[in-house]
Order: C-alpha cells, then structure tokens, then sequence
C-alpha cells in the first residue's frame, strides 16, 4: 500500500528571510551541507575563526591527526574554490602557502559557532 506524501505546510511570508520562499531556502542548504559536512571541513575551519594569523598547511597537518594529507589537500582547495579560504603561496624553498578565512568564511564560521553554542545549549550530555 503506498501512501502519498503530505507537503509541509508553509505558511507564505511567515519567513524571516527577506527575498526568500521556505522552499528556496530548503533547496539552499544542500549547497551549505556540501560545503561544511565533508570529512575535514570543520576542523579546518573552526581552528581559523579563533586567529587572525594565516594557518600553513603544515600546522594543519600537524593539528588534524585523523585526516589524510590528500583529503586535507582536497578540502582546503574546495574552501578556497568556494571563497571562503584565502590561499597564498610564496616563491620559496622551501614552498611556504599560507591560508585564511575570507570575509565570507569568517561570516560562515561564526554561524557554526552559534549553531556549535545551540548544540551545546540543549544537549541532553550536559
């Protein structure tokens, strides 16, 4: 027996964002899950946020025990792709590159925060 699936009831203009339907926004987080739910991704940006220094690749392998170099290669090259790091490399032996959050990945990272901050506020591990 198949049963047919209900939609949400949306109720129009009771969104609070401005320019946005619910059902835009709904298609929008699977950009923003793309973004921030691959294995690394946190770890390499929640440490940024807490420094206004660049972050060398080195020290995130040093910091990031459990992740591979190539997936860590991969992923700080997606973020960059994306605009939420800044890459700089310097013409030096040896190489040196450096990474930081850009305006739009500052703005991305103090969102987790608050959704890190939320977590930690209703979890029922307290």
């Amino acid at each position: 027996m198949e049963t047919k699936r209900k939609p949400i009831p949306i109720v129009q203009d009771a969104c609070g964002f401005e320019g946005y339907d619910a059902s835009s926004l709904m298609s929008e987080t699977a950009k923003l899950r793309k973004i921030i739910t691959k294995r690394g991704t946190l770890e390499i940006l929640i440490p940024l946020c807490c420094t206004v220094e660049p972050v060398r690749y080195k020290q995130f392998r040093q910091a990031l025990k459990g992740i591979s170099s190539r997936t860590l290669s991969t992923r700080l090259k997606e973020l960059e792709k994306s605009g939420i790091l800044e890459r700089q490399s310097f013409n030096e032996i040896p190489p040196r590159v450096e990474y930081r959050l850009t305006n739009k990945g500052q703005e991305l990272v103090e969102s987790m925060i608050n959704l890190l901050q939320w977590m930690k506020k209703w979890s029922k591990s307290k």
